[in-house]
């Protein structure tokens, strides 16, 4: 599996979003970006992340940046998610795992001990121009946003 690095351009891809339309990477051209890729809608930690992820984009809006969530489920449910925890940021369906795979985000991991294929918690700073700024692997659901904010140097006001 091929791990995305800084200054890598990144991967292109197409995929279907929350509201039914089409996103690409050059929807995206022209704004800093964050791609977070995570397992499944719905769940106890995705939640937790995404609603960390809607709690602060505020603080990434006014550092000019977009924030997407990626994960393999479907459009439909992406928006029952969308509009159960009122997420106010982009959620693209991957389902075939084509963009996952190409960011490096789909693959073997340990999960309770056992290994697995699955999507891996991951992180991707794309900039306005299509370079990745940063990726970030294996992250944990709870804590990582805060842990990004701190990484990127972002501050309020």
């Amino acid at each position: 599996m091929t791990r995305l690095q800084p200054g890598d351009p990144a991967p292109e891809f197409s995929l279907l979003a929350d509201d039914g339309s089409t996103r690409t990477l050059a929807s995206y051209s022209g704004q800093r970006t964050i791609i977070y890729a995570y397992p499944a809608a719905l769940t106890p930690g995705c939640t937790k992340q995404a609603c960390d992820f809607r709690d602060a984009l505020a603080l990434f809006t006014d550092h000019g940046m977009t924030v997407v969530g990626v994960s393999p489920d479907t459009q439909a449910k992406l928006a029952t998610f969308r509009d159960r925890d009122g997420l106010t940021f982009e959620l693209l369906s991957d389902h075939d795992k084509t963009m996952l795979s190409a960011y490096g985000a789909w693959g073997s991991k340990q999960l309770y001990g056992k290994q697995v294929t699955g999507v891996i918690r991951s992180t991707f700073v794309i900039s306005g121009t299509g370079t990745v700024e940063h990726a970030f692997y294996n992250v944990r659901a709870t804590g990582h946003v805060a842990k990004l904010i701190r990484d990127l140097g972002l501050t309020s006001g």
